[in-house]
């Protein structure tokens, strides 16, 4: 196995063992949900296999700090990243800018390079795809077991703000989902009971 393989294999397993059963959203579906995106963009933006590589690897790491916190869990992440990826043969330099990648995924985004583009991106790449009310279904369970949303009509504008704030970054994810984005703002904009446009 290659050293990234036994990578992924290690940090999903602690994932899948450690996360808290109530992260509905940040769960293990939504690491492999972005890594495939993250997979697909970085052929799609040509990024060489060693940077296609660190980006997987700062995928299976960015979310992995739940385990500890939700609060400040970027840096957690890191964290994780400069404890076990030596171990796999990640040398400091790899492992600088793996965190780089990491961090850029922390709100509000503002990538620095085309690699943190490609996670912002993949990370969100839901937003405009068909399965955006499952997946978005999926959060607002996440968010309500934390009382940080009241009820579906609450949920609903919380969702209008955040996607007419949100923007893809690279090319590739805006050919590819901004339309459907655009829709799912109209269709919920349909939804909420008190709406003032």
């Amino acid at each position: 196995m290659s050293r990234y393989e036994l990578t992924k294999e290690f940090i999903l397993g602690k994932i899948e063992r450690e996360l808290s059963p109530t992260l509905t959203y940040h769960s293990i579906n939504h690491v492999n949900d972005v890594l495939t995106a993250a997979t697909y963009l970085a052929k799609a933006e040509n990024i060489s296999e060693a940077e296609t590589e660190l980006l997987q690897v700062a995928v299976l790491f960015h979310d992995s700090g739940f385990i500890v916190s939700s609060e400040k869990h970027e840096e957690q992440g890191c964290e994780y990243a400069k404890k076990f990826l030596p171990d796999f043969g990640y040398n400091e330099q790899e492992i600088t800018e793996i965190c780089k990648i990491i961090m850029a995924t922390k709100f509000p985004h503002k990538p620095e390079s085309h690699l943190q583009q490609i996670i912002c991106d993949a990370d969100l790449d839901y937003l405009g795809r068909e399965d955006f009310y499952i997946i978005g279904g999926l959060l607002f369970q996440e968010l309500k077991s934390k009382n940080a949303v009241a009820d579906f009509n609450e949920w609903n504008k919380m969702q209008i703000r955040f996607l007419e704030a949100h923007t893809y970054f690279t090319k590739s994810a805006k050919a590819l989902r901004r339309e459907s984005k655009l829709r799912h703002i109209e269709e919920i904009k349909g939804k909420i009971l008190d709406f003032e446009s």
